[in-house]
C-alpha cells in the first residue's frame, strides 16, 4: 500500500512566504545584536566568522590576529578581525 500525498502550489506559497519571512526575521535579529559594537568577544567573534571559538583563540596566540583582553575576556575589534580576514585572503 502506498501513500502519496499532493500539494497544490497555490495552497504551499503562503508557507514557504511564511517560513522564509521566519529565517530572515531571526537572521535580522542576530544581526542587530552586533550592530554599532566596538568589540565583540571570542564566541561573537567566531559566529561572525563563522568558525570555532578555539579557531580565533589558536590564530591569537600563533600571532595571527590580535585580541586585547578586558577584565577576564578577550575582545576582538572589527577592524582587527576585518584584517585578519584581509592576511587570510592574501596567504590563500
Amino acid at each position: 500500500m502506498s501513500l502519496q500525498i499532493q500539494f497544490d502550489q497555490d495552497a504551499l506559497r503562503p508557507l514557504i512566504r511564511l517560513a522564509v519571512a521566519e529565517a530572515l526575521e531571526r537572521m535580522e535579529v542576530e544581526r542587530a545584536k552586533f550592530n554599532g559594537r566596538l568589540a565583540f568577544t571570542e564566541p561573537e567573534a567566531a559566529v561572525l566568522l563563522g568558525v570555532k571559538p578555539h579557531v580565533l583563540r589558536d590564530c591569537r596566540r600563533r600571532g595571527e590576529l590580535q585580541g586585547a583582553k578586558v577584565g577576564s575576556k578577550i575582545v576582538y575589534t572589527r577592524a582587527d578581525l576585518l584584517e585578519f580576514l584581509e592576511r587570510q585572503k592574501e596567504n590563500s
